[in-house]
């Protein structure tokens, strides 16, 4: 089994040294210790200090030099848009205010589908669009750089706390 001996971000390596490639959805995306499995057969031993955000992509630099290249593999989400730059800033207190994952693209928002969250934002004069793509939320203020190395994490993403937070 090879070992991952560098991460290389999207657009600074040499994709001529690709020998494979791994999907990964966002939480797979997010990551210390793991063994993977390419499209192709190939398997590597990804072993980091500190749990990292890989992003579509990234080039896992393997021991020998090849590349295996990081594909964010699509999922349904929710695109938000608003009227306005203040409509979408209050979209997105309130998703932050419910500890939600959310993607910023250009003048959008991107979260994982949800019907309550939808009937919500709906409710608040969201437009919503269902589409499938490759999810890259937004890591938080502790991400330290793009690739979150290091990062201080509250361990409460994806849960509900059962408590009033003043909305």
């Amino acid at each position: 089994m090879r070992r991952v001996s560098a991460i290389q971000p999207a657009g600074e390596w040499d994709s001529a040294k690709s020998r494979d490639q791994v999907v990964l959805d966002a939480d797979e995306r997010h990551r210390r210790r793991i063994v993977l499995t390419g499209e192709g057969g190939t398997c590597v031993l990804l072993d980091l200090p500190h749990a990292t955000a890989l992003h579509d992509g990234d080039g896992l630099v393997l021991d020998d030099g090849s590349v295996v290249r990081v594909v964010g593999r699509p999922e349904p989400l929710t695109e938000i848009a608003a009227a306005d730059p203040p409509a979408l800033a209050r979209l997105a207190w309130h998703l932050g205010n419910r500890h939600t994952a959310v993607q910023v693209v250009g003048d959008r928002l991107r979260i994982r589908r949800d019907h309550v969250l939808e009937a919500m934002l709906r409710q608040l004069g969201a437009e919503l669009t269902a589409v499938e793509a490759p999810f890259e939320p937004e890591r938080g203020a502790y991400g330290h750089g793009a690739h979150g190395n290091g990062g201080h994490h509250h361990g409460h993403d994806g849960h509900q706390h059962g408590h009033n937070h003043g909305d």
